[in-house]
């Protein structure tokens, strides 16, 4: 399995941003050539949507995604996945039958190769606060995770601020633990400051500061570098990559940054993801020095 040893923030691929073309005109491959092509070395998957027959994929198709990954050079990084409590429609799933279904991705991550997991849990309201029972969901699956090394992450989104108390408690629960397998993934989206005319802002946001990730960076063990809006200089005017990315080199922060494009584009007709992430990633290459 290929691993990309340089220290330092690294550049990968979401393979959300091509949500729009996934399946249609691109082929897991296609996506793999792109990554490669960018000069890009990690990837996140959607388990559910990137894995064929998920969640049994055959021998065959995981021989494939290894062949992929030697391949192009591309690191398998974080896998996506949700506790989806409410599957069945007459009633939410027990913490016991939650911690079966996080175990099972867990198993199935670690086979794929890799490290981290984007572990989406359900919300209970707008402010997105997990359920009320995480702590013993997490709990539940820590053996497991500890056994195949797997850092369990959920994604700190916006509108959700850096010093909230739903991230205290998460840091807190670290602490309390004393695990290793459990983290956070920021998503450069609580950073925006900039939003087009008419375009829907949640009451609640308020832009962090980039200087806010510095004493959860231990924590943080990678991030989506969510982007909106490349100029033709290539620079993303909707949020402060140069400050980001200037705290986390000068804090020795070594992880991914996982780019992901939500543009308000993005399901238009003749939209080609491809364009916007090298956008991007010249921007990116720019700022890291590589």
């Amino acid at each position: 399995m290929y691993h990309y040893d340089k220290k330092g923030p690294k550049r990968g691929v979401a393979l959300y941003s091509y949500s729009a073309e996934f399946g249609l005109t691109k082929t897991l491959e296609d996506c793999f050539e792109d990554i490669h092509d960018m000069g890009a070395h990690g990837i996140e998957i959607l388990a559910n949507t990137h894995i064929e027959n998920y969640p049994y994929p055959t021998d065959e198709w995981v021989e494939k995604w290894f062949r992929l990954c030697d391949k192009y050079e591309i690191e398998p990084v974080e896998y996506g996945n949700w506790i989806d409590s409410h599957v069945l429609a007459y009633r939410d799933l027990t913490t016991e039958e939650a911690v079966e279904m996080l175990t099972r991705d867990i198993r199935l991550a670690a086979r794929l190769g890799f490290s981290c997991m984007r572990t989406k849990m359900p919300v209970i309201n707008e402010a997105l606060e997990p359920v009320l029972n995480w702590r013993e969901i997490i709990k539940g699956a820590l053996p497991v995770a500890e056994k195949f090394g797997i850092k369990m992450l959920p994604e700190i989104h916006t509108p959700t601020n850096l010093k909230s108390e739903m991230v205290k408690a998460f840091v807190d629960f670290i602490k309390e633990t004393g695990t290793r397998n459990f983290g956070l993934n920021i998503d450069f989206s609580v950073f925006r400051t900039r939003f087009s005319e008419g375009e829907w802002v949640d009451p609640a946001f308020k832009a962090n500061d980039p200087e806010d990730l510095i004493p959860l960076l231990p924590y943080i063990h990678c991030c989506h570098a969510k982007f909106i809006n490349m100029s033709d200089d290539f620079e993303e005017t909707t949020i402060p990559y140069p400050q980001i990315i200037k705290v986390l080199q000068d804090n020795g922060w070594n992880g991914y940054l996982l780019s992901e494009y939500e543009g308000a584009d993005k399901y238009d007709d003749g939209y080609e993801v491809t364009q916007m992430l090298r956008k991007q990633h010249i921007m990116m290459k720019r700022l890291l020095g590589d």
